[in-house]
């Protein structure tokens, strides 16, 4: 990986400058790269590797509204070695770091103010409203997973928006509040990013209960409740993996308190 970020660094012209940030599994290589970008190179094994449409992933993010904080792309380059492929972006660095630095989980209360909280939902009911050109949680997925995960099954009719669809503490800043991390976003069931971020807040209750209340106009209806789980069902797929294991009780009993039912897979500690 490293030398990929080297590779990607000579395609562009540019040079390092700062240490390297890895992603999920060491197949994310980040740094500072040049005056003002960040270089972010991500490996997939070439039989598994997709070539986007330029209206998706972090390509397609490049066109959103100017009302969502996000960091900008200025170039692209992808190359194929040793049977992996290798996609490189170069983007604005954003010199205001994260909120959870080195985990999704929120781990102790950021203090974010009114302002914060007001921009997050601002920004989110503005992608609700761009068109999405694929399915960021697919349909056929949560069929499968909640009679897996969550012990019931999933509905017949989800009520669908556009959304981040990996909304957590390691993807938000602080004030200003930038939002990161765009491969993913498309359409989602409504609630589910909400939802992902409450769950992700619950070993600091106080914050839970402020991420509750400010998307209850879409977690306290049918069809947030809905995407809610569809979180909660990622979640305990990744807790049935041995990932999360600090948070993992607390999203099961969440979890149970939503459907009525114990989830069929329990953490593994």
């Amino acid at each position: 990986m490293e030398a990929a970020h080297a590779k990607a660094l000579h395609r562009l012209g540019l040079h390092a400058a700062g240490p390297y940030t890895w992603g999920w599994n060491a197949r994310t290589i980040s740094s500072r790269a040049g005056t003002g970008h960040w270089l972010r190179v991500e490996a997939a094994p070439e039989d598994r590797a997709t070539t986007r449409p330029p209206c998706e992933g972090i390509a397609g993010a490049e066109n959103l509204p100017d009302a969502v904080p996000r960091p900008r792309l200025h170039a692209t380059t992808t190359w194929t070695k040793d049977a992996w492929t290798y996609t490189a972006d170069l983007l604005t660095r954003i010199p205001h770091p994260v909120i959870s630095p080195h985990t999704p989980e929120l781990i102790a209360d950021p203090g974010l103010d009114d302002g914060w909280w007001a921009g997050l939902r601002g920004a989110l009911d503005v992608l609700a409203t761009v068109p999405a050109g694929r399915e960021a949680v697919r349909t056929l997925w949560m069929r499968r997973t909640f009679p897996l995960f969550l012990g019931i099954d999933a509905p017949d009719r989800i009520e669908r928006t556009t959304g981040h669809g990996d909304l957590h503490w390691a993807n938000l800043t602080g004030t200003p509040l930038t939002v990161m991390d765009w491969e993913r976003w498309g359409s989602v069931p409504a609630g589910f990013d909400a939802g992902l971020l409450h769950a992700y807040s619950l070993r600091v209750p106080a914050v839970a209960a402020r991420a509750r209340a400010e998307f209850a106009y879409v977690l306290d209806t049918p069809t947030g409740r809905i995407g809610e789980l569809a979180a909660l069902c990622e979640m305990l797929q990744s807790v049935a993996r041995g990932e999360y294991t600090e948070i993992a009780d607390a999203v099961t009993h969440w979890a149970e308190a939503l459907t009525g039912r114990r989830p069929p897979v329990q953490p593994k500690h």
